[in-house]
């Protein structure tokens, strides 16, 4: 069960959303609290909050989310709040004894040239989508910006397994974000559709948590090919066989999404399931179904 993705409710966000630290420590631990004593019994595991660095970005930076900001300010408040928001709830959720699970936005990124603006970028990019919740979580240490350090040993560890969602990588180039590789076909999203870049996170995670359990939270493409998401399935699924054979610990791996969803800013013209609206499925099905086989 997933205790926040993206959406919050109009009352939270009048009061200022996770730009004011007392909602974080009062309302949203009592949503995490009573959704805890509630449904504790009955999942199957948690993820306390989808795409934990994804939200501040497009809600408070890019404009692509609601509330719409373009502040860098509020980002890295907002960043600061959700990245503690995540961890401390998975340290509340721990306490139903079932196992709690990350679920960090990541790409890798390729630089394309050699240019001062491409080499800042990069720093900016990992900062941000992975060194910030990473180091949360392996040293107990919140750094956000040049912002001081928040030192919270208390949440070192906090999640049981370290999960990710992989959709795509990117290249940068003069110091601005372009589709990578640019040979391959883009996405309506306007990323590249390159299972590859997967194995590249499995790896680059592998140094940076050695000796930590990974779960590849979500995987998938936006499509009306189903062969396209048939094939793409399979590259991935073949990427983590390859990454156990290597010696990383993935635990598992979950495909976005079953049912075709209502996609943020392209409703339903934007498939990712391997079941129709209708609740048909679809041939990609398959895919998973053979790999869900005993061997």
């Amino acid at each position: 069960m997933c205790l926040h993705h993206f959406t919050l409710p109009n009352w939270f966000t009048y009061l200022g959303g996770f730009l004011v630290e007392e909602n974080r420590t009062k309302y949203w631990m009592q949503h995490v609290d009573f959704i805890a004593e509630t449904f504790g019994d009955l999942v199957a595991g948690w993820q306390p909050v989808n795409e934990t660095n994804y939200y501040a970005t497009a809600g408070y930076l890019a404009r692509g989310w609601p509330p719409g900001h373009n502040n860098v300010e509020e980002w890295l408040t907002v960043t600061q709040q959700i990245q503690l928001a995540t961890a401390e709830a998975a340290v509340r959720l721990k306490q139903t004894c079932k196992p709690v699970v990350s679920i960090f936005g990541l790409s890798t990124l390729e630089l394309l040239d050699d240019e001062i603006a491409t080499h800042k970028f990069a720093e900016r990019f990992y900062d941000a989508n992975w060194n910030t919740g990473i180091k949360l979580f392996r040293d107990g240490i919140l750094q956000i910006g040049t912002r001081e350090p928040v030192l919270r040993p208390d949440l070192a560890g906090s999640f049981d397994i370290f999960g990710f969602s992989y959709y795509s990588a990117h290249g940068v180039r003069n110091g601005q974000l372009v589709a990578y590789p640019e040979t391959e076909k883009i996405s309506p999203l306007g990323y590249a559709i390159w299972p590859n870049g997967l194995e590249l996170v499995l790896n680059r995670l592998k140094k940076e948590l050695p000796n930590t359990p990974l779960i590849v939270a979500e995987y998938g493409v936006g499509t009306s090919d189903d062969n396209e998401r048939s094939t793409y399935l399979s590259a991935g699924l073949d990427i983590v066989h390859q990454a156990i054979a290597q010696g990383i610990d993935v635990r598992g791996f979950f495909h976005w999404t079953a049912v075709d969803n209502y996609e943020w800013l392209h409703g339903y013209d934007l498939q990712f399931g391997i079941i129709n609206s209708d609740h048909t499925t679809k041939p990609s099905s398959e895919v998973l179904r053979q790999e869900a086989k005993p061997s």
